[in-house]
């Protein structure tokens, strides 16, 4: 008798009124909140403006949808294009299906065309969204509980996986993949948080140990996993995908690092221009301001000096107004009149 494990949900879907909440597509939304949140936050402590990482979002979570689910139907195309499957049902996206690695080569290209716009380096931007997107795959892999799929194989461990069943799932108790995958997931996004604190990274650095981290975890969770899947020398599809990916990450960190060493010192231009803009504004102001003190210091000193001038000639015409003053006069006159009759004696 098994005394402990995890119950799946009886139903993905919960109606509030008419309209039907997908528990899969609402941990899609909820990730994807977080990862703008977050990227936000560490791309205005980098030096840019807010509001730019979702502006970037509206280009990249599109594609990053749209390359997930073309991954999935791809790569598993037997559950959409074979006998009896209806190729309608690839377009259901809320019944689960999107592969990350789809999901992350076509949301860069979104990301890539929105940084163009705004004059900004996509290795930047990747390096300030790295830690929000892995934590929105934790969240997302919840998404998969609710719609009871990637579990692994059977088990009796106390945190099994209960699975009902229903089409082509066999009920019993299985490994949480999901579960594992989403705290490898949280545990990859606080990795990648404290080395960029510490190491400083940069020009894509951060974004590249991300994947390189969750190559790791994906390529053992894959390997447990018991749904359909398409075997290349005995190994599932995604376990070479992830040591693929792995490789070209590690080799993407070292060459980097010998090239570009470093972090950028601007990663947003507008917002340094902006920055310029205002600091040039603040000392044509402060300057205005010394015009203006130099101006109302000259105001006031000009009554005081014009008061001066006049008390001066004020005290100069009293002086020669009084009797001393008309005695030189007289003085004055009668020396001249002694002279001009000398001069005419001699």
């Amino acid at each position: 008798m098994d005394l402990a494990y995890i119950p799946s949900p009886s139903t993905g879907v919960i109606n509030l009124g008419p309209i039907p909440l997908r528990g899969y597509a609402f941990c899609i939304i909820l990730g994807v909140f977080v990862a703008v949140w977050l990227g936000n936050k560490r791309w205005i402590a980098r030096g840019g403006t807010a509001g730019t990482v979702a502006d970037i979002a509206v280009w990249a979570v599109p594609f990053g949808l749209v390359g997930g689910r073309l991954y999935h139907v791809i790569t598993d195309y037997q559950l959409y294009f074979s006998e009896g499957e209806n190729w309608v049902d690839a377009f259901k996206i809320w019944e689960g299906g999107l592969g990350i690695w789809g999901a992350i080569a076509l949301g860069a290209v979104g990301a890539w065309i929105g940084c163009r716009r705004r004059g900004i380096a996509l290795p930047a931007y990747a390096d300030a969204i790295a830690p929000g997107i892995v934590f929105a795959q934790a969240i997302g892999r919840w998404g998969n509980w609710f719609n009871q799929e990637l579990y692994g194989k059977p088990t009796d461990l106390p945190w099994a996986l209960e699975i009902s069943e229903s089409g082509n799932r066999v009920a019993g108790l299985y490994h949480p993949t999901f579960l594992y995958e989403s705290l490898w997931c949280v545990g990859v996004g606080f990795l990648v948080i404290w080395a960029d604190r510490r190491f400083k990274l940069g020009h894509g650095r951060a974004f590249a140990l991300y994947v390189a981290a969750y190559c790791v975890g994906r390529a053992w969770i894959e390997y447990m996993r018991v749904d359909e899947a398409h075997h290349i020398l005995g190994l599932r599809l995604n376990v070479w995908t992830a040591i693929l990916v792995f490789l070209l990450a590690v080799v993407y960190i070292v060459v980097s690092a010998r090239v570009r060493p470093g972090r950028e010192e601007i990663v947003e231009p507008r917002s340094q221009k902006a920055a310029e803009a205002a600091e040039a504004a603040g000392d044509a102001g402060d300057a205005g301001d010394t015009e203006k003190d130099a101006a109302e210091d000259a105001a006031e000193e000009a009554p005081k000096d014009a008061a001066e001038d006049a008390g001066a000639v004020s005290e100069d015409a009293s002086r020669d107004a009084s009797p001393d003053g008309k005695k030189d006069a007289s003085e004055e006159a009668d020396g001249a009149e002694r002279g001009a009759g000398t001069a005419a004696k001699g």
